[in-house]
């Protein structure tokens, strides 16, 4: 049961970054890199397209993963 409790505490901010990624992709695909460039980038629609499906693919696989382990607890 500790085990579920601490990877609860662990995954959550992780749902953030992603849900986060999914709604502000031009901000996740920037983020730490902007001291890179003196002017803002131009993102390519194809590069906001992979963020958004990488980050909901990765929410759906997570809350599989999370709801297999809870089922499979002994």
């Amino acid at each position: 049961m500790g085990d579920i409790i601490i990877g609860f505490i662990i995954i959550i901010p992780l749902y953030g970054v992603l849900i986060w990624s999914y709604f502000n992709p031009k901000e996740s695909l920037l983020w730490g890199k902007r001291w890179m460039y003196q002017e803002e980038p131009e993102i390519s629609d194809g590069a906001i397209r992979y963020i958004k499906l990488a980050s909901l693919i990765s929410v759906i696989g997570m809350t599989f993963v999370i709801i297999l382990l809870i089922l499979t607890q002994d």
